[in-house]
């Protein structure tokens, strides 16, 4: 027993003997201390980190001498020499440049920015807790190149390089590996669902194509979120913002928005990590009145249909149901030549009166990390789950009540390595289409019948009574209009709570949503098996699950499920040259494939010369395709204007309805009083729409144009980039051009199918559209012509004054695309021409004290949207926050503003100004 006493305790000596314990702080060059820091055993994957107050301790297993790396987002890294136990170490960092910053989404691989092989621009820790936007996400639209169109408060589109709309299909974004996108609606939802200020460690945003690495979605640009590991970041930390939004049409209204983090590592092998957020606000009322063209100006229009008034969508020409009177003998012989041809639309509801502007987010995640080995080899389980409300505006603008969207992940992962599956899904809540909503409300009062009728006969007897028009069209409105549902009274409350229930358009206006899509991905880094040359090879696969009962899709009859799948390989090099420069060479193709289309390779092929430290000139060229998304398949959608119908060939049969046929076309033409067409009618027998508005000013069959839109297949880009990074003495300077040359662009096109007849028989078609017995459609097909883009950007930094930031940025873009030749075909550029960015600050103006302006302008540009076209004039924005630390309390405080002058501006038509917002922050433990 003694002898097993003296082993045990000789063996506990040596453990003793074998722990090493260092400790330390780590400060800025301005002897500010570094919260966040990591500090790691060379060779080893041993670490810590330092907490708000810059301190660590650090317990390593081994005797010393050891060296340790002491690093920090934007500062140079520095080792330090371990030689005694214990020891106390004090570091130093010298803050770096841009240039010094690590991009991993350029090449799937850990590089400096400076070498990166095309245009990556990077939104780190430090430009995240100095960002003078009201939150992270909306700071992105400070950087270089980046478009941000405001949907609504909670609900921001990012893109790149034009071609966007709301529903940006052509952008991808990635959290922590994860498409943030939405499988009913096919494209990212900003930050709705997506992470927690305290829990980002970096945002990576690529401009332009990235299909060699990313697939089909990746077309015109992807943004990466990346978020903190328990392993790595540990503690409780929580933010609180506390403000108003101020609008000119909603008034002044509060804001809150509020965020917990907590991550703790159990042991070597194990951590875990949970986030909660939840904000609060209220959305920006939209008040735009004007009438859509061709409606009329003003509400006295009779055929007025405005931007956010809802129910007037339903016109008809009055003339005609005159006819239908007469023949019925419920006018009087002759009564329909008193009646004018001209188009009256029903009154509708402002969109005030159809939704309470809530803007809410809610959302949570929550991870499981297990290391086996104690090293590099992780074991990840990620899920989230988030629900809010907003405003969507598509083709009609709907209200997004308890949107639901839930991801759950198993990722498997070393630094050679990843291979990662995830399932998204989404549920639409008690969201409803406003549109439907106020023509709804109208129909469970009056249907549409008796309204246009009573209308008619008012107008006639007015009319032999002696009013003039104008007067008459008075009287038959109001005549029409009597008994109204009035906003807010019972009898409209109960009729829109029945709409917003109902799914039906025909009745109501809810959408149901439930569909989900399956995705595994993978990649293997072969670099440290040998240096002749770094190879990487990966896939990824994707199953679409489509469940919307039939409100979105033609789904009516169960699920529809389909699949697409890639691999790539990428190749890359680095040549040193004489004079100490070198040459990166960066080669990489990868080949998708859709169930519904002929697979498709897309190459890469780009090259870095490091002049120096100081100067890297890049270039790039590279292919990629988008294939068609769920919508531009299986949408069925009657949305008022037009009925959506996708060019899946197994769809175009799916969508059917049935049409009421004018007397003159029973009469005149034999047809019988109902007809059914299915959405096939659309691509295999219409004309186009901007002809049919053509012959209707005219008269003139021979302005009637064939539409039959081609079913939609994949598009392509083709697109040539050359940049340049370096530090010109004290300024840092990233400029590119590029070219985009698109094929097969995939767009909507408007087209009218006649009830009736052949399109271009010379007669019975003719006499359908004349009669007005027709449907419009959107069609989703290819352009018929190239269509290109082009621009440049140049960003410039530098320290002023000592240590004051100041940075700036102007952007060029450009389509080119003969839209005169094309009228029917619309490739929503929607991006300025024009815009420059600038911004000044300091972190440390005195002690713990810092603030930061900045400022964007954007040039007067054309919106072209399903819901609505017009100019966006040009705007300019001022944000600015000024911020305290208080190291005694491991806080900071923040006080902000943004658009700060108050000038009310708008990124799209139909949307609601955007206001300013004012708040006041406070931010705990967070490193």
């Amino acid at each position: 027993m003694k002898t097993i006493l003296k082993i045990i305790m000789l063996f506990s000596c040596a453990l003793t003997y074998a722990q090493t314990t260092v400790k330390g702080n780590v400060t800025d060059n301005s002897g500010q201390p570094l919260p966040g820091a990591n500090i790691i055993v060379v060779g080893t994957t041993t670490g810590t980190i330092t907490d708000f107050d810059g301190n660590f301790t650090l317990n390593y297993n081994q005797n010393p001498p050891f060296t340790i790396q002491v690093s920090s987002v934007g500062f140079e890294s520095k080792t330090e020499q371990i030689t005694t136990n214990p020891q106390t170490v004090n570091i130093v960092l010298v803050e770096g440049t841009s240039l010094d910053e690590v991009v991993i989404s350029a090449s799937r691989t850990p590089e400096r920015i400076f070498e990166s092989p095309v245009t990556v621009e990077r939104f780190g820790l430090k430009e995240i807790k100095n960002t003078a936007s009201a939150d992270f996400y909306d700071g992105l639209e400070n950087l270089k190149g980046v478009d941000v169109n405001t949907n609504s408060l909670t609900f921001k589109s990012v893109n790149t390089r034009g071609f966007a709309t709301f529903a940006n299909t052509r952008f991808m974004q990635l959290v922590d590996g994860m498409d943030n996108s939405t499988p009913a609606l096919n494209f990212p939802i900003g930050n709705l669902v997506g992470m927690n200020e305290t829990d980002v460690l970096s945002v990576e945003l690529l401009p332009g194509a990235a299909s060699a690495l990313y697939g089909a979605n990746a077309f015109n640009g992807i943004l990466f979120m990346r978020s903190k590991n328990p392993f790595d970041f540990q503690g409780i930390s929580g933010y609180h913002k506390q403000g108003i939004t101020s609008q000119d049409a909603g008034g002044d209204n509060t804001y809150r928005d509020s965020g917990i983090r907590a991550a703790y590592k159990f042991s070597d092998y194990f951590a875990a990590k949970v986030n909660f957020g939840w904000l609060k606000g209220t959305d920006w009322t939209a008040n735009n009145y004007q009438g859509k063209p061709g409606t009329g100006d003003t509400r006295a229009s009779l055929g007025y249909d405005g931007y956010n008034i809802y129910g007037d969508e339903v016109a008809t020409n009055i003339n005609g149901v005159a006819q239908t009177l007469e023949g019925l003998g419920i006018l009087p012989a002759g009564a329909n030549a008193l009646v004018p041809s001209v188009t009256v639309s029903r009154t509708g509801y402002e969109e005030r009166d159809l939704t309470d502007y809530n803007a809410e987010s809610i959302k949570a995640d929550w991870g499981l990390y297990f290391r086996p080995w104690a090293n590099d080899f992780e074991i990840q389980y990620v899920g989230k789950v988030g629900t809010g409300s907003t405003i969507y505006q598509g083709t009609n603008r709907y209200n997004i009540d308890g949107f639901t969207q839930q991801q759950h992940k198993i990722e498997v992962k070393n630094d050679n390595f990843f291979l990662r599956g995830y399932v998204v899904a989404d549920k639409a809540g008690d969201s409803y289409d406003m549109v439907f909503t106020g023509i709804n409300i109208n129909r469970a009062w009056k249907d549409d019948n008796t309204w246009f009728g009573q209308y008619t006969g008012a107008y006639v007897q007015a009319t032999l009574g002696g009013a003039t028009d104008a007067q008459a069209h008075a009287i038959a409105r109001q005549t029409a209009e009597t008994g109204r549902y009035e906003p807010g009274s019972p009898e409209f409350i109960a009729a829109y709570n029945a709409s917003i229930s109902n799914p039906d358009l025909a009745t109501g206006s809810r959408f149901q949503d439930a569909s989900k899509y399956y995705h595994a991905d993978g990649n293997y880094n072969f670099s440290h098996l040998w240096d002749a040359v770094d190879i990487q090879v990966g896939g990824s696969y994707r199953k679409y699950s489509l469940n919307s009962s039939g409100t979105i899709y033609t789904d009516y009859d169960g699920p529809i499920d389909y699949s697409e799948y890639g691999v790539y390989t990428q190749l890359q090099k680095e040549f040193d040259l004489n004079g100490g420069m070198s040459l990166k060479l960066t080669g990489s193709a990868r080949y998708d494939k859709s169930e519904f289309f002929d697979g498709f390779v897309s190459p890469r092929i780009s090259a870095g010369l490091s002049v120096n430290e100081n100067h890297n000139i890049r270039a790039s060229v590279q292919t990629g395709f988008r294939n068609p998304t769920t919508q531009d398949l299986f949408i069925g959608l009657d949305a008022g204007r037009a009925i959506l119908v996708g060019s899946a060939p197994d769809n175009l049969d799916r969508y059917y309805d049935s049409y009421d046929i004018s007397t003159a076309g029973q009469v005149a033409f034999g047809q019988p009083a109902t007809v059914t067409q299915t959405g096939a009618a659309a691509y295999t027998n219409s004309y186009l729409a901007s002809s049919v508005s053509a012959f209707a000013a005219s008269s003139n069959p021979a302005d009637l144009v064939i539409g039959n839109s081609a079913l939609v297949k994949p598009e392509k880009i083709t697109s040539m980039e050359v940049g340049y990074r370096g530090k010109l003495d004290k300024v840092i300077v990233d400029m590119s051009v590029y070219y985009n040359k698109y094929q097969d662009f995939i767009s909507g096109e408007n087209v009218v199918a006649p009830f009736y007849g052949t399109v271009g028989d010379n007669s019975l078609s003719i006499a359908a559209i004349a009669n007005g017995d027709y449907q419009v459609y959107q069609t989703y097909t290819n352009s018929k012509a190239d269509v290109n883009s082009y621009g440049g950007s140049i960003g410039l930094s530098t320290k002023i004054f000592g240590n004051f930031d100041l940075g700036g940025s102007y952007t060029y873009t450009k389509q080119d695309f003969d839209e005169n030749a094309f009228p029917d075909f619309r490739t929503n550029f929607n991006t300025p021409e024009h815009k420059a960015k600038a911004s000044f600050g300091n972190t440390d103006l005195f002690k713990n004290f810092g603030f930061n302006v900045a400022w964007r302008w954007s040039d007067t540009y054309f919106w072209q949207a399903t819901f609505g076209d017009g100019d966006i004039p040009s705007y300019h924005t001022v944000d600015a926050q000024i911020n305290l630390k208080v190291p005694s309390l491991k806080s900071s405080f923040k006080a902000g503003a943004t658009n700060l002058l108050g000038d009310e501006y708008f990124t799209a038509i139909g949307v609601g100004n955007i206001g300013s917002m004012y708040y006041v922050s406070w931010t705990i433990n967070n490193l």
